[in-house]
Parts: C-alpha cells; sequence; structure tokens
C-alpha cells in the first residue's frame, strides 16, 4: 500500500477522463435527482483534480508516466 498523498498517481488521459466523467455525472444528478450520482461524480472531480487515487494507492499502481516507479 502507498498513501503518499504527494506522489501522484494519476496521469493526464485518466485526469481528463475522470474530470469529463465526473461533470458529466455532477449535472446528470441535478437534471435527475440522483444524489448517488452526484457523489461519485464528486469523487471523480476530486480524484482528478488533486491527481491522486486511494485505489490505485490500494494497489500500487500508477498511470502517470512521469512519475517514479511505485517502490513495494
Amino acid at each position: 500500500m502507498n498513501f503518499d498523498f504527494t506522489k501522484h498517481n494519476i496521469g493526464n488521459t485518466d485526469r481528463m477522463i475522470r474530470a469529463i466523467v465526473g461533470a458529466a455525472l455532477i449535472v446528470a444528478a441535478f437534471l435527475s435527482g440522483s444524489w448517488l450520482a452526484g457523489l461519485i461524480g464528486a469523487v471523480l472531480l476530486g480524484t482528478a483534480y488533486f491527481r491522486f487515487c486511494p485505489a490505485y494507492g490500494l494497489f500500487d499502481f500508477s498511470s502517470d508516466k512521469d512519475a517514479p516507479p511505485v517502490s513495494k
């Protein structure tokens, strides 16, 4: 497990996909009234903003190609 929040583990492509899907889910939540979609969208936007995904840290994975390899 690697939960160092100062090291990014989300790459640029992954970040853009998370931001677009997160924003779309928040808009869908406002239109349909589904709070769950809004919550998932907020989590996706948060992980895109901070460039850190706790699930990636749990499995020692990184989609950021510029970051140094994750040490085990």
